[in-house]
């Protein structure tokens, strides 16, 4: 995320001229965007395995800390 972020601008207009830079101009660009999107696909996918493990497990009765977990799930989700 620190290398596609050094060369990526959020501007609206030339967020997509950034990404094909990353992509063209930047070696091994393809290879770093393409790592990022997998692995943030992966740690979301072994987040909702670990969700899913409390729900079989029963870890949701233990409310204050099911709570927390949740407020955790959605705050790494909107970030």
């Amino acid at each position: 995320g620190l290398f596609v972020a050094m060369h990526y601008t959020s501007d609206t207009t030339t967020a997509f001229s950034s990404v094909t830079h990353i992509c063209r101009d930047v070696n091994y660009g393809w290879l770093i965007r393409y790592l990022h999107a997998n692995g943030a696909s992966m740690f979301f996918i072994c987040l909702f395995i670990h969700v899913g493990r409390g729900m079989y497990y029963g870890s949701f009765l233990m409310l204050e800390t099911w709570n927390i977990g949740i407020i955790l799930l959605f705050s790494v989700m909107a970030t």
